[in-house]
C-alpha cells in the first residue's frame, strides 16, 4: 500500500518559496541562495511525482497566476489521493495467466486496490473494467472511479485486462475478469473484504466484459489445485456503463473485431451477445445509456434490461438524453459535480447495502 502523507508539506513549502517573495528572500539571505535553488528544485520533483501518481504532468509554473492555479488543483487532487490507499498491480497469475502470448507488461493482466478510508469502509468491493473497445484501457473509467467510489466506502480493484490489441481474442478476456473476481474473494481477509458483496463495473466495451462476467460465471472448483480457483466467479451486484452488450445488430463494430476476430461463428457471436444469456442467477444490475450515444447504441442496455426482467432479475435503468460516449464520471476529483447517473447509482447502491 502506498500512502503520500508527504506531498502535502512538499507542496505547502512550495507554496511559500513561490509566493512569499519577502520572506522567501529573507529565508535566502539567512541560509543561503544555494539551499533555497536546490529546495525549489525538489520541491518541482517532488510535486510532479505526486502529479504523476494521479496521471497528471505539470510543466514548470511561469506566471504566478499559473502557480496558484497549480498550486489549488495540486493540493485538491493530493488530498483525493491521501484518502485512498493504493496498492502495487497485483498479477491475477503468479505464474503468468493461461494463454499467455508473452511475459511483457501487456501480457500480464493485474489487479489494482483502491482502499477506502477506514472510517469510510463498508466492507463492499467493485472489480471495475476500463472501456476502450478491447483495444484500450480508459484511465478516466478505471481510476476515476476507484476514487470515487473510494469516496462512498467501496474498496476498488482496477483490473488490466488483456486486449484485442494485443493479440487476445476471447476467452482470455472472460477470463481475466473472472479471475479478479475469485482473486478477491479468495483475499477477502487480508483485504478487508466482505466476500459476499464482490461486484463488477464496466463501461463500453469494459461493460460488455462485466455483463459477460454476470452471465458466464461458475461456482469454482472445489478441488482446484489452486485456492483461487475453488472460489466462485459470479459478481454479486453488477454496474454497466453505457455498455457494449450484444455482438449483433446493436454492435460496436470495434469491440467486436478485437473480442472475436474476423468472421466469428454465429454461435460464437450469439454466446457473446449477453442479451440472449441472461437467466434468473443473473445478479441484479444498475444500468446508464444516453440517448443520444453515436458510438455504443441505447438499444444495448434497453435489451439487457428486457432480458433481465423477462428473468425476474432486479434491475435500475436510467436513460439520459444527453451525454456523449465515455463521458465516464463527467468530472475529475473532488468529483463536486458528477453526472446524474453517479448519484441515482448510489441510491440503487444504498439500498443493496453496499453503502451507508
Amino acid at each position: 500500500m502506498r500512502r503520500y502523507p508527504h506531498l502535502f508539506f512538499w507542496v505547502w513549502r512550495f507554496e511559500i518559496w513561490n509566493f512569499s517573495g519577502a520572506w522567501g528572500l529573507a529565508l535566502g539571505d539567512s541560509i543561503g541562495a544555494g539551499f533555497v535553488i536546490e529546495m525549489r528544485r525538489r520541491i518541482f520533483v517532488e510535486k510532479n511525482r505526486a502529479f504523476d501518481q494521479l496521471g497528471v504532468r505539470t510543466k514548470q509554473p511561469t506566471t504566478p497566476t499559473m502557480k496558484k492555479r497549480l498550486l489549488a488543483a495540486g493540493l485538491v487532487s493530493i488530498c483525493i489521493s491521501m484518502q485512498a490507499e493504493i496498492s502495487d498491480a497485483v498479477p491475477l497469475w503468479s505464474e503468468g495467466a493461461p494463454g499467455a502470448l508473452g511475459k511483457e507488461d501487456k501480457d500480464v493482466p493485474t489487479l489494482t486496490l483502491y482502499s477506502p478510508e477506514p472510517d469510510k469502509a463498508t466492507g463492499s468491493a467493485l472489480v471495475v473494467c476500463p472501456g476502450g473497445g478491447y483495444g484500450g484501457l480508459a484511465p478516466h473509467e478505471g481510476r476515476d472511479y476507484a476514487l470515487w467510489l473510494n469516496e462512498h466506502g467501496i474498496a476498488a480493484f482496477v483490473l488490466k485486462y488483456r486486449l484485442g490489441s494485443n493479440g487476445y481474442r476471447h476467452p482470455a478476456m472472460l477470463n481475466d475478469a473472472a479471475r479478479a473476481v475469485r482473486l478477491v474473494r479468495a483475499k477477502a481477509t487480508e483485504w478487508k473484504i466482505d466476500p459476499h458483496r464482490v461486484g463488477i463495473m464496466g463501461s463500453s466495451a469494459g461493460g460488455h466484459l462485466a455483463s459477460t462476467l454476470l452471465t458466464h460465471f461458475d461456482a469454482g472448483k472445489p478441488d482446484a489445485a489452486d485456492p483461487i480457483e475453488r472460489q466462485s466467479s459470479r459478481p454479486d451486484i453488477g454496474i454497466l456503463c453505457y455498455p457494449v452488450i450484444t455482438m449483433g445488430e446493436h454492435t460496436h463494430a470495434g469491440s467486436k473485431n478485437n473480442l472475436l476476430g474476423k468472421d466469428p461463428s454465429p454461435e460464437l457471436v450469439k454466446s457473446l451477445s449477453n442479451e440472449l444469456q441472461v437467466t434468473k442467477a443473473t445478479p441484479a444490475c444498475f444500468l446508464f445509456h444516453t440517448y443520444e450515444d453515436p458510438a455504443v447504441p441505447v438499444e444495448n442496455s434497453l435489451d439487457f434490461a428486457a432480458a433481465l426482467r423477462k428473468a425476474g432479475v432486479p434491475f435500475d435503468l436510467h436513460v439520459y438524453q444527453k451525454g456523449r460516449h465515455g463521458i465516464g464520471l463527467g468530472d475529475k476529483p473532488p468529483f463536486g459535480h458528477v453526472h446524474p447517473w453517479a448519484m441515482d447509482c448510489l441510491v440503487w447502491l444504498k439500498e443493496q447495502g453496499w453503502v451507508k
